[in-house]
């Protein structure tokens, strides 16, 4: 049933400049960091190993990639369910045969695969800005997919928090002042706030220098968020 929802999900973003948008957050992220090694050129590369090569671009990237990933899950959520607020078919929606909490789940794994797209495409892009500058050797593979994938799942928490806001309110100024919101304290709450706070987990940042740390944190929290969510929108009458 689950597949049919999501493919169902597709069909409505097939022709949506949602695509535009997962395509262009990488492609931007990576583009500024080429304008970045274009105009300091000596001073990045000049004179380095080429592993302090690779895994400088990989830190300058993943410094850019982290607000982009939280302004994008909060445009994606709501982006994916403006679908039914704009057309006002929450009614037609929930009038099929399918239960409410998998409308939800529905909405909530398209926003998470869209964002897993978008994660997934600064890998290559990374890699093809890397051999474009001339960098040498092996590719760090292992550095380049966790700093891909860690954020996206420690973030898992606001993935779930927007896919509830924009699902069960119509205006969607606030979801996205909440997302704007989150993206700025998360890009300060590195050395400022203390481990348990969620915002400090996509930095990847903790006590123990343990990454897995912040992801496990963010994967069991998103989890109870995406329960709580389920359980408010089945409760909601939606309109």
């Amino acid at each position: 049933m689950m597949l049919r929802i999501l493919s169902s999900e597709f069909l409505k973003i097939r022709k949506k400049l949602i695509w535009l948008l997962v395509a262009a957050g990488p492609i931007g992220v990576v583009a500024l960091q080429a304008v970045n090694y274009g105009v300091r050129y000596d001073y990045l590369v000049a004179g380095k190993e080429t592993a302090k090569l690779w895994s400088g671009l990989i830190g300058n990237v993943s410094m850019l990639a982290l607000p982009a990933l939280m302004v994008g899950l909060a445009l994606v959520a709501s982006m994916t369910a403006g679908i039914e607020h704009q057309m006002n078919a929450w009614k037609l929606t929930l009038a099929l045969p399918v239960r409410k909490r998998q409308v939800f789940a529905g909405k909530f794994l398209l926003t998470a695969l869209l964002l897993l797209i978008s994660c997934t495409l600064l890998v290559p892009l990374t890699v093809a800005l890397g051999l474009a500058l001339g960098f040498d050797g092996p590719i760090p593979y292992g550095d380049l997919l966790t700093n891909a994938y860690y954020p996206y799942l420690a973030a898992m928490p606001f993935i779930a928090l927007q896919a509830w806001l924009s699902v069960t309110m119509a205006n969607q100024t606030l979801p996205l002042t909440i997302g704007i919101v989150g993206m700025i304290v998360s890009m300060f709450a590195g050395g400022r706030f203390p481990d348990w706070v969620p915002y400090k987990w996509p930095q990847l940042v903790n006590a123990s220098h343990e990454p897995l740390y912040s992801v496990t944190a963010g994967v069991a929290l998103g989890l109870v968020v995406f329960v709580a969510g389920m359980a408010e929108f089945v409760r909601k009458d939606v309109k």
